[in-house]
C-alpha cells in the first residue's frame, strides 16, 4: 500500500507541474506591449496542406521592441503566413514585401491594458482549477486505498502532503499571475 501512496504522491507533483507549464505558456502568450516572438506559438500555417506552427517554417524575431520579423524559410510561404496572421484574433497588420513579413506592434491602451489583465487572471484561474481538480483525484484515490486496508495514518500523512503541494503550486500560479500584471501594466 505504501508504494501506492508513493506512486500517487509522484503522480501528483508531475501532475501539477504540468499545469503550472501551461499557465506559464498562456501566460507567455498575452502580449505585454513588447514584440515578442512567442507572441505567435499558437498560430498555424497551412504548409502544404498541413497546419504547422509558424516557428517550424520561418525564422522569427524582434529586431526593436514595437516590431516583429518574419522571415520564412521558402519564399512562397511569405503569402501563407502574412494570410494566417491576418486571420488570427492576435489583431496585427502584417506588412509583406519579397523576403519576409513586418509585424508592427501598436501601443496599447488603458482599456487594452485592462483587458489583458482580466485574460491573465482567467488563465491563472483556470491553472489553480487544473491544480485543485489533480487534488482532487489524488484525495480520492488516497481515500479508496484507506477503504481497501492501508494505514490510516500513512493516508492521512500523504493528504497533508498534497494539501501542502496544493498551496505551493497555487502560490507559484499567484506569482506567474503578478509578474504578467506588472509587465501589462508597465509602460
Amino acid at each position: 500500500m505504501d508504494e501506492e501512496i508513493q506512486f500517487y504522491l509522484s503522480d501528483l507533483e508531475e501532475s501539477m507541474q504540468k499545469a503550472l507549464s501551461h499557465v506559464s505558456v498562456e501566460m507567455s502568450r498575452i502580449r505585454a506591449g513588447k514584440a515578442s516572438p512567442a507572441m505567435l506559438d499558437g498560430l498555424r500555417v497551412d504548409y502544404y496542406g498541413t497546419p504547422t506552427p509558424v516557428s517550424q517554417i520561418a525564422n522569427i524575431s524582434a529586431p526593436d521592441p514595437r516590431s516583429l520579423l518574419i522571415k520564412p524559410w521558402e519564399k512562397n510561404m511569405v503569402s501563407e503566413v502574412a494570410k494566417a496572421i491576418k486571420n488570427s484574433d492576435l489583431g496585427l497588420n502584417p506588412v509583406s514585401d519579397a523576403d519576409g513579413i513586418r509585424l508592427n506592434i501598436p501601443a496599447m491602451t488603458e482599456e487594452r491594458r485592462r483587458d489583458l489583465v482580466k485574460q491573465a487572471k482567467n488563465e491563472s484561474e483556470s491553472g489553480k482549477i487544473r491544480v485543485r481538480g489533480i487534488r482532487k483525484d489524488v484525495n480520492e484515490a488516497l481515500r479508496k486505498l484507506l477503504k481497501e486496508g492501508a494505514a490510516e495514518d500513512a493516508v492521512k500523512s500523504a493528504e497533508d502532503k498534497v494539501q501542502k503541494t496544493t498551496d505551493s503550486y497555487i502560490a507559484e500560479v499567484e506569482k506567474l499571475l503578478s509578474k504578467k500584471e506588472s509587465e501589462i501594466m508597465t509602460i
